[in-house]
């Protein structure tokens, strides 16, 4: 675990001599890896490569409490970053021991010391500095002091006496669960207990497989899974979660039964949800009806009639303010893995601006399908598919339907585009520049012909103390610090004459258009122009 960027899959890449990082898109792991290293001395570790990105805490809570070991992998040239405190609290909150992988001591940069030390001001004591975790100095990129990295592993878990029964009922973890084109529903399970073989009747939630086949982290099809080892299970009729418990029943009729009660628990937790929500909406309907109760009170009427119920409705209605029509964006989000999924729906549900609104019709595990595209184009909203693939006939659906299908394969920028297609349904806004601003001194009645009659008006004998007044702008009348009203000017005089500006320090005499508009002394003036903007979303990304 660890922050990104900081060489965890690099390390992974080196300890299994392939280059995983390369296959991840962006060179950021976007998913929970699982495989096996075995040692020159014949033993196995298993290795969990948890995402350090930001976007994906929950899948490193998950792999936290899966394991036995963290490695908690810091570079020496940018130490202890956001991640790598998240990290130190998933260790603490699992209570798992840690081993500190202090990488990229090659560097000239390289500060090791320094990093230590800040480590140990988060409750990190290393050995060397009195404490009971160990760390290694090593580069990952080169290989250097890899084998010091697995002996520390193999030491501490020897010290913890770590050990699994090979015998009885299977139980395991669900790492990752994903359709894939062939193999059907495969989930990657970590067997904690137990050995898993093909025939198995296992229970994860309300899903259930009969174990298909059994493959090893190259697709090798394997006959049997011992405790500490991560495979993929084909066989599911459902796809189980990220992070769910698996458990081996001994026959399917027995499956059977387990799942029908835990569905029906499951139902009867959704009933209570939904009577606690009943129990809401009557209390808010007694508070409603309480208030018709006062309404009908202090007008004095006995009777309920229906022109009494009407007639408190239009006074509830005039009470009402009138919303202004606010924007939205509807997505229907399609990923790869339940991980993706999990891990793009925690960053959509972050977002909170009430400049457009933003909400998910449907997300799921798969590829894109024509239902997706129909329920697109009855939500006029956007897909978005997530390494996923999109077969012509949908290409071709969403062309005919005019449904926009957006593919990604790093989240990151899947929220950016997000981001950017909340910032396009946003109307432009009119922003108010103040360019000048001037205090009523006096009040003039003058006679002057308006539409061919002379009539008395009032005239506001004004003192430009900022700016400009310009005759053409429109102007604010302020009385208290509060707008009064919005207008034009019908007439802007400097002593006699007419005027199109009026300077700072100038007196002159100002009517606005609106006649019936009460001018005061003492009043304030803004003269503002109009500058039309477009409004961005407020969406403190965590990336």
């Amino acid at each position: 675990m660890g922050h990104v960027d900081h060489g965890k899959t690099t390390l992974l890449d080196y300890l299994r001599k392939s280059n995983v990082v390369d296959e991840e898109f962006g060179g950021i792991t976007q998913h929970i890896g699982a495989f096996s290293v075995r040692l020159k001395h014949g033993k196995s570790i298993t290795f969990l490569d948890t995402p350090g990105h930001a976007a994906f805490s929950a899948m490193r809570g998950r792999g936290a409490r899966m394991t036995d070991i963290i490695v908690l992998v810091v570079a020496a040239d940018d130490g202890v970053m956001p991640q790598t405190l998240e990290s130190i609290t998933h260790a603490a909150d699992s209570n798992v021991p840690l081993i500190v992988a202090v990488n990229k001591c090659d560097r000239p940069e390289a500060e090791v010391e320094a990093c230590v030390e800040e480590l140990s001001q988060h409750g990190v004591l290393v050995e060397e500095l009195g404490g009971d975790v160990m760390a290694v100095k090593i580069s990952a990129l080169k290989g250097t002091n890899i084998d010091a990295l697995q002996d520390a592993i193999i030491t501490l878990s020897e010290l913890l006496d770590i050990k699994a029964d090979p015998a009885g009922l299977v139980e395991a973890r669900v790492i990752e669960a994903k359709t894939e084109p062939g193999r059907g529903r495969v989930a990657t399970l970590l067997i904690q207990r137990g050995t898993l073989k093909a025939g198995n009747y296992l229970v994860a939630g309300t899903s259930y497989a009969k174990v298909k086949n059994i493959y090893d982290e190259h697709k090798k099809v394997l006959k049997a899974a011992s405790p500490g080892f991560a495979v993929e299970v084909a066989g599911w009729k459902e796809l189980p979660s990220p992070g769910q418990e698996v458990l081996q029943v001994e026959n399917e009729s027995k499956m059977r039964r387990v799942i029908n009660y835990r569905k029906l628990q499951e139902q009867k937790q959704k009933q209570d949800s939904e009577w606690e929500e009943i129990k809401e909406k009557r209390k808010e309907h007694d508070r409603q009806h309480q208030q018709r109760l006062k309404l009908r009170q202090d007008a004095g009427l006995v009777r309920y009639t229906k022109h009494i119920v009407k007639k408190i409705e239009l006074i509830e209605a005039s009470n009402q303010p009138v919303e202004d029509f606010t924007p939205e964006l509807l997505l229907i989000v399609k990923a790869d893995v339940d991980g993706s999924l999990e891990a793009i729906t925690s960053c959509l549900e972050t977002y909170d601006c009430d400049l457009c609104t933003l909400e998910t019709v449907s997300s799921g595990v798969g590829v894109v399908t024509e239902n997706d595209v129909e329920l697109a184009r009855d939500f006029n909203g956007v897909v978005f598919a997530f390494n996923t693939k999109i077969s012509p006939q949908v290409l071709k659906l969403a062309d005919d339907l005019n449904v926009t299908i957006k593919q990604h394969n790093i989240i990151y920028k899947l929220i950016e585009d997000v981001k950017g297609l909340l910032n396009k349904r946003i109307p432009p806004a009119v922003n108010h520049k103040v360019v000048g601003e001037a205090v009523v001194q006096k009040l003039f009645l003058v006679t002057e012909k308006i539409d061919g009659r002379n009539m008395k008006v009032f005239v506001a004998g004004c003192k430009c103390i900022q700016g400009t007044l310009n005759r053409h702008s429109l102007f604010k009348l302020v009385r208290d610090g509060e707008v009064i009203h919005c207008d034009t000017v019908r007439t802007l005089k400097h002593f006699k004459a007419e005027v199109d500006d009026i300077l700072e320090g100038m007196e002159c005499g100002l009517a606005l258009s609106n006649l019936s508009v009460e001018v005061k002394e003492g009043d304030t003036l803004l003269c503002y122009e109009e500058e039309e903007y477009q409004p961005e979303v407020i969406w403190d990304l965590p990336f």
